[in-house]
């Protein structure tokens, strides 16, 4: 499904999961997991049917005991929608329009503490390279940035991260000074600045995913190719905008092409998940502060699930929690949970039929009771689905 030589989307098309079926929908569904060591109530919150979005594509938030995302199509115009889902009630915050506001939404929203939703588009704008957009709470978008498609970026296709001063980091997939992506920041005045431009081997190209700080302001991510061994790497990039390439893939046992992203522990280790390798059908891994990478799961691509796509969260005490696009009792998609002894679960695998949603394409969010939350790009009506799994 993915390809390091043209990462690019089109305006008229969604992109499709590998192994895309067409089923019939049903009604909203409540049931137990049946590939779970412990049982797991799953519930379907809300069915997309297009008006009000499609294909959600973008890991959720949760803030004040509701959930906001983004939707890759739909909406008013087709180019995408902002939600709000509070308990199984979904309110339409927003539709792209995409031209000057923005198309097609990929990954995550990032929230501050006025209620302001901020987030990217890959595609539309002014040049139609995509934006950086802001979200008031009476719903009014304003667009902080428009990209060129020149040396200022293209196709961010990731979620934003927000400083405590309300800057904003993130990444474009394309553009930049060789045309192999960028890291870039908005301050709070609209002015971008392009902190490193990829420049491929052994520097890394195509950063699908968003980004992480820690508390001396550094930023770490991933790129879906390059490194030296052209699969993908996990970067560093300092508050001068020096980058370091912490590990390169090799694209055996160890994985490759990391599309996630990677979390951190207060140790400074790091987690993430790659699209392949491993066994064949991706890792999930770990690496330390010294640079190495242990792979702490590999998926066989059967029951276990195939190919994890969004990133991971980490619970306190340790335990790690994803999807996967494909694998599962009938190959389309599962959530899982690696535990601290490295452990898999599948905690539940989607079906065929598409009620209860089908290809996860996002990451998961938890709340302070363990539950998860997460949507799926196709399924329900055909147009995708969030979805509950509680303990």
């Amino acid at each position: 499904m993915f390809s390091t030589t043209k990462p690019a989307i089109s305006p008229k098309q969604s992109p499709e999961p590998s192994g895309l079926l067409t089923g019939a929908v049903v009604l909203l569904v409540v049931f137990i997991a049946s590939l779970s060591v412990q049982a797991q109530t799953y519930t379907v919150l809300h069915q997309f049917k297009g008006p009000d979005g499609a294909s959600p594509y973008g890991s959720l938030i949760l803030r004040n005991g509701s959930l906001y995302g983004m939707t890759r199509d739909g909406g008013a115009h087709g180019n995408g929608t902002v939600f709000k889902l509070t308990n199984t009630t979904e309110k339409l915050l927003y539709s792209f329009s995409g031209a000057p506001d923005g198309a097609h939404p990929l990954r995550d929203l990032s929230r501050d503490s006025a209620g302001n939703l901020y987030g990217a588009t890959a595609l539309g704008g002014t040049s139609g390279g995509g934006t950086v957009f802001k979200l008031d709470a009476k719903k009014n978008e304003t667009v902080l940035y428009s990209f060129t498609g020149g040396a200022d970026g293209e196709q961010p296709q990731s979620g934003l991260l927000r400083d405590s001063a309300g800057n904003l980091y993130g990444t474009t997939v394309l553009g930049g000074d060789a045309n192999y992506g960028t890291v870039f920041k908005i301050d709070t005045t609209g002015t971008q600045t392009v902190l490193h431009s990829f420049g491929g081997d052994a520097d890394g190209e195509f950063p699908y995913s968003g980004l992480i700080q820690d508390a001396a302001g550094n930023l770490y991510g991933t790129t879906g190719g390059d490194g030296i061994s052209s699969l993908g790497t996990v970067f560093k990039v300092d508050s001068s905008g020096q980058e370091t390439v912490l590990y390169s893939f090799k694209g055996g046992a160890d994985g490759e092409q990391p599309m996630g992203g990677v979390i951190r522990d207060s140790a400074g280790n790091l987690y993430g998940t790659t699209y392949l390798g491993g066994s064949g059908s991706g890792t999930v891994f770990k690496l330390d502060k010294n640079g190495n990478e242990s792979v702490l799961y590999s998926f066989a691509g059967s029951a276990d699930g195939a190919n994890p796509l969004g990133g991971l969260v980490r619970d306190k005490a340790g335990n790690l929690f994803g999807t996967t696009e494909n694998g599962g009792a009938e190959n389309v998609g599962t959530v899982f949970e690696v535990d601290k002894a490295n452990r898999q679960t599948v905690l539940h695998s989607f079906s065929k039929s598409g009620g209860d949603g089908k290809y996860p394409e996002t990451g998961l969010v938890q709340d302070a009771q363990g539950n998860l939350y997460g949507a799926t790009y196709l399924g329900g009506t055909g147009k995708g689905i969030v979805f509950e799994l509680t303990p």
